[in-house]
């Protein structure tokens, strides 16, 4: 078992923040089947829970949320999360504010968004 622990420490880490529990869910449930180590948040508030408890590479959060989510969820993973990569996921956002990271607009193809992670996960961006 202890080696089957070393294995999945070696497997990049993925939070993914999203009030949706359908893709969520989903989403956790393809990504673990690519070899990915997968942590789930509903909003921003059980993010930070979730980087203060596990080891994170890369974060992909949906844009709106009701709880913490939104311009101040942008602002605080500019502000607070500079070791984790970022990807944005939304159907909606405002052009006047700068988004900092990379948008993937909703609805998405599994495929195409599990590319994206691992083209991330392996760039210097």
């Amino acid at each position: 078992m202890s080696e089957q622990a070393k294995v999945h420490d070696t497997r990049p880490s993925i939070l993914i923040v999203e009030d949706e529990d359908a893709i969520r869910l989903t989403l956790r449930d393809y990504l673990s089947g690519k070899g990915y180590t997968v942590h789930v948040a509903s909003d921003g508030v059980g993010a930070i829970k979730q980087l203060l408890d596990h080891p994170v590479d890369l974060i992909v959060t949906d844009y709106r949320m009701d709880v913490l989510g939104g311009d101040y969820w942008v602002k605080f993973l500019k502000e607070y999360c500079g070791r984790q990569k970022v990807l944005i996921t939304s159907g909606f956002l405002r052009p006047e504010f700068p988004i900092p990271f990379q948008v993937i607009y909703k609805p998405y193809d599994y495929a195409e968004l599990e590319q994206l992670i691992a083209d991330t996960l392996d760039g210097d961006s």
